[in-house]
């Protein structure tokens, strides 16, 4: 029994690397560059001007349309996330749109947080440490430190300065 039980953890921790990769594949694949320490733990896709910085964490994340699209260092993206780059030409000579798009650059700043499904259009800049709650849709500018949500996501408070600032010495000198 012990000798049979000692077989099974090499297995199961095998069958957890093996599921984390499958999540992960496309992102390794497409994007135009990954850091260090990129973790996936949900199905996540992304096109080929994503940059992701180091300790990036994705959840189920899709980045869809050509756009280039940065995700700075810790970022955390809650499951069912989107980050839409580009747009429908709704200026060109078709109606409703034509057949080209607008591209967009779409940034995220490090220590970002965005919640479960939320929705981030393209050109947006989500400032240093914001972050987003789940289900909010981020179009424009979100500042530094700002607690933000709903359609469109809109600032309701600040995260505290100092403390911000202690846990991030930490995690340089950590």
């Amino acid at each position: 029994m012990i000798k049979l039980l000692s077989c099974l953890i090499p297995v199961k921790f095998l069958r957890e690397k093996f599921r984390l990769l499958c999540y992960s594949i496309q992102v390794i694949f497409t994007a135009k560059f990954i850091g260090k320490n990129f973790y996936c733990s949900g199905f996540s896709t992304v096109n080929k001007n994503t940059i992701i910085k180091d300790n990036v964490s994705l959840n189920g994340l899709h980045i869809s349309g050509q756009g280039r699209v940065v995700l700075g260092n810790y970022f955390r993206a809650g499951f069912g996330s989107l980050i839409i780059s580009d747009n429908h030409n709704y200026n060109g000579e078709a109606l409703p749109y034509d057949g080209t798009v607008v591209t967009r650059e779409t940034i995220i700043n490090d220590y970002v947080w965005i919640g479960a499904r939320v929705i981030v259009l393209a050109g947006s800049n989500i400032g240093e440490g914001a972050i987003i709650q789940a289900g909010s849709v981020v179009h424009g500018t979100i500042p530094p430190l700002a607690i933000a949500g709903g359609n469109p996501a809109v600032v309701f408070k600040y995260r505290n300065k100092e403390h911000y600032e202690r846990l991030k010495e930490k995690y340089k000198n950590g």
